[in-house]
């Protein structure tokens, strides 16, 4: 394994720490998260390495990001690694249920593992696990908290309202004198 190291980020969420191992994002971690594991686990302090992960979180909290690009590196089993991947395919500003998620991966019966594996997201709000829901639409177990669950879908849906609001007006016919 790869010498690790981190760095703390000040967000609207709280202290995240975000881990990284051979240059690539291995760990996002919000204080009193679930599943967070041991601070000795992260390695080095080094912020050097984070400028990239640092600007995209910036520009997400900001509403001006959809999707991230960066280096990849979660540590988990293939099943794991499946649902964390399927999560990613989520689009901004929209949910999918457990069985939705358990469905992507081909294994239409496995919403409860979905929600096991959803749980132990090593990168949250990178690899979106906060827009996974109940099948009935209500917001359920995230590792960061509901309170910061609700949070980041309502940030993503105030942005993708402002975008579509935005795109309306320039499709819109101009008013009649």
């Amino acid at each position: 394994m790869s010498q690790r190291c981190h760095t703390v980020v000040e967000s609207p969420v709280g202290p995240i720490t975000v881990v990284a191992s051979g240059g690539a994002l291995c760990g996002l971690f919000m204080d009193a998260q679930r599943h967070r594991p041991p601070d000795a686990d992260f390695g080095r302090a080094d912020g050097a390495p984070f400028a990239s992960v640092i600007e995209q979180l910036g520009q997400y909290f900001a509403g001006q990001r959809t999707s991230f690009d960066l280096e990849l590196a979660p540590i988990g089993s293939p099943f794991r690694l499946a649902v964390w991947e399927a999560l990613r395919s989520i689009p901004y500003g929209r949910t999918a249920s457990y069985g939705e998620v358990a469905g992507l991966i081909g294994k239409p019966g496995a919403a409860r593992a979905v929600g096991l594996a959803n749980g132990a997201n090593p990168i949250a709000i990178v690899v979106p696990c906060h827009r996974v829901i109940g099948a009935n639409g209500s917001l359920t177990g995230y590792g960061g908290g509901l309170e910061r669950k609700r949070w980041l879908l309502d940030l993503e849906q105030r942005a993708t309202a402002s975008v579509r609001s935005v795109d309306e007006f320039k499709v819109a016919a101009p008013p009649q004198l």
